[in-house]
């Protein structure tokens, strides 16, 4: 079938209610002037003798949605280092190495320059077939497994010949490919481990985990990927659609992402974590790899100490973006086909084949009688659990490697802060939960970090009304800000509904936080929507009477209480 498609960047794991597709396709463009500085702090360990940073000099680069000029790229360090080089790898990453030795007690390097970065989602033509057949030999090295892109695993091989099959371009393929990547793995950071398997495996992981395993079914049918790394930026944006406007913002700070080659587009970006077949201008791309353990020499830190010696060098990143020019118009259209969860696409002409997805049945209706006779008896819990709990963002790095004898590595950390400000004083955020059980409800947990003010904190629930908060249900006992810890890190908060104990038949609630004084509060939220419906969080100015634009994100939080024994075991059963 000839059609002309959306696919460029699935952006978030979205699912909604009772629609069996979100594929989105953009138009329109972004085109930004960014001031981007990076600074890096190193505290030695008394027993470090030697200290090398490594950094990658970000190139200008174009491809058919998104282009990228540096200007003025500027390195400094204080002190000055003893050495430095500048080199080429095999891939072309320009690298820049600066040793100190003997090592001065504290290091600063700075790296600014300015990005001139574009987004263009216009119609997009490609005539790649599928099977690709015989590469260029410097895009041949992009088709080769690896520890972490484990392309010749039987499971791998396997399930990418399923996705393709009857496929007979690569724009279909990769379709194909991406779409159960959007709608099968789900966003956690930090996963146990980062390579492809363990992405099938799980079910889930950070950037890497996605970058991997996208490349590990795309190389297992013989289309080359490479990997990318760079940053990302927290700029939000805005998406026109008819249901209204839909608000999408990452976290700053390190990330991964892919590029698929096609014949006659040559390198094409992709986000497989982002949900997008593309990648906004708020992206800074730096390295590329054929995966995540070759493209490590960005803000990579090696040092070696006396034997013996206890403990490494104390590593602070700082990212800072400032847009002195921002422009963007982009819009929306929904297609009626996979996949289940948002993916995000430019318009494409190819051949492809619709992937029809089926939605998920609809809660249970409990009438009055039944719901008169339920006993609440079961322990239960739900919600979007996992974030990096009690972790200081302020120092990303993690365990050091060796390297050699008394000579050790720390690469960068793809842990991101993601969170809101949720207590600014015009602003109010609310985030849906979606029941599928009767639950009494006990508590509401929130992953907030508390960094000052004064104040209290309180939780409204609220009725849906056609996917925004509704009428107000319960409220919460007050929390006073001082009784939050003031560590670093985002840890639950847990407020209090047994006063009342409102009992919740299946169906969709809001949660609402609310707040006086001047507290400084930051609410931590997961890329994609792991367990709600795609419209399912919300903010709006306090002196607004409705609810205004959906957010690409979801909070984390978590619903405790009880809830009931069943013999419709299978129609009142919880999510997983």
């Amino acid at each position: 079938m000839r059609r002309i498609v959306c696919l460029a960047c699935a952006l978030f794991f979205l699912w909604n209610f009772p629609c069996a597709a979100e594929n989105y396709v953009l138009v329109g463009q972004m085109g930004s002037e960014i001031r981007y500085e990076l600074v890096q702090r190193v505290t030695r360990n008394p027993g470090t003798q030697k200290l090398v940073l490594s950094f990658v000099v970000p190139p200008t680069f174009e491809s058919p949605t998104y282009r990228q000029e540096i200007h003025g790229f500027d390195l400094a360090f204080s002190p000055q280092p003893k050495d430095k080089k500048r080199s080429q790898d095999k891939r072309g990453n320009q690298i820049i190495v600066a040793t100190w030795e003997p090592t001065p007690p504290e290091i600063t390097a700075r790296i600014s320059f300015k990005a001139q970065n574009q987004t263009r989602l216009q119609q997009l033509q490609t005539r790649t077939p599928f099977p690709l057949g015989k590469v260029p030999s410097d895009v041949s090295p992009y088709l080769s497994p690896t520890k972490q892109v484990q392309s010749d695993d039987p499971r791998i091989r396997k399930l990418a010949k399923e996705l393709t099959q009857g496929v007979t371009t690569q724009f279909d393929a990769v379709q194909h490919i991406l779409t159960w990547i959007v709608d099968n793995l789900r966003y956690v950071t930090p996963p146990a481990k980062y390579d492809a398997i363990y992405g099938l495996e799980a079910r889930k992981g950070n950037c890497q985990n996605f970058s991997h395993l996208s490349a590990a079914l795309m190389r297992a049918v013989s289309i080359p990927v490479r990997i990318v790394n760079g940053v990302t930026l927290d700029q939000p944006f805005n998406v026109s659609r008819k249901s209204g406007v839909l608000t999408f913002k990452m976290g700053q700070g390190r990330h991964s992402w892919i590029e698929v080659w096609f014949t006659d587009l040559g390198w094409v970006p992709f986000d497989p974590q982002q949900t997008e077949l593309f990648v906004s201008n708020r992206y800074i791309r730096i390295e590329i790899g054929i995966d995540n353990n070759e493209a490590i020499n960005d803000g990579l830190l090696r040092w070696s100490q006396i034997s013996g010696s206890k403990g490494k060098p104390r590593l602070q990143e700082s990212i800072s973006a400032d847009f002195d020019r921002d422009q963007v118009k982009l819009s929306g259209s929904r297609q009626e086909y996979g996949p289940r969860n948002l993916l995000l696409v430019p318009p494409v002409q190819a051949t492809f084949t619709e992937i029809k997805v089926e939605p998920p049945p609809p809660p249970p209706v409990i009438t009055e009688p039944e719901r008169r006779k339920l006993l609440f008896r079961v322990p239960f819990l739900f919600g979007n659990l996992e974030f990096p709990e009690n972790v200081d963002f302020a120092f990303p790095r993690g365990p050091a490697s060796t390297v050699g004898t008394d000579s050790y590595q720390m690469t960068r950390n793809f842990v991101v802060e993601t969170a809101e400000y949720v207590t600014t004083k015009l602003i109010q955020y609310a985030q849906v939960f979606e029941l599928r059980k009767p639950v009494k409800l006990e508590k509401i947990g929130l992953a907030l970090h508390n960094f000052g003010g004064e104040g209290q904190l309180w939780l409204e629930l609220r009725q849906d009304n056609n996917m925004k908060p509704g009428e107000q249900i319960a409220t919460s006992d007050f929390i006073n800000l001082n009784q939050l810890s003031l560590k670093p890190g985002y840890r639950w908060v847990d407020f209090d509904f047994s006063r009342e104990k409102p009992e919740l038949m299946p169906g969709n609630y809001w949660i609402a936080l609310g707040f006086t004084g001047s507290p400084i509060v930051n609410w931590f939220y997961t890329y994609g929507k792991p367990v709600g419906p795609v419209e399912g969080t919300r903010y709006k100015g306090v002196y607004q009477a409705d609810w205004s634009n959906a957010l690409s994100y979801e909070f984390n939080y978590r619903v405790i209480g009880l809830t009931v024994e069943s013999s419709k075991q299978s129609a009142l059963s919880a999510p997983e």
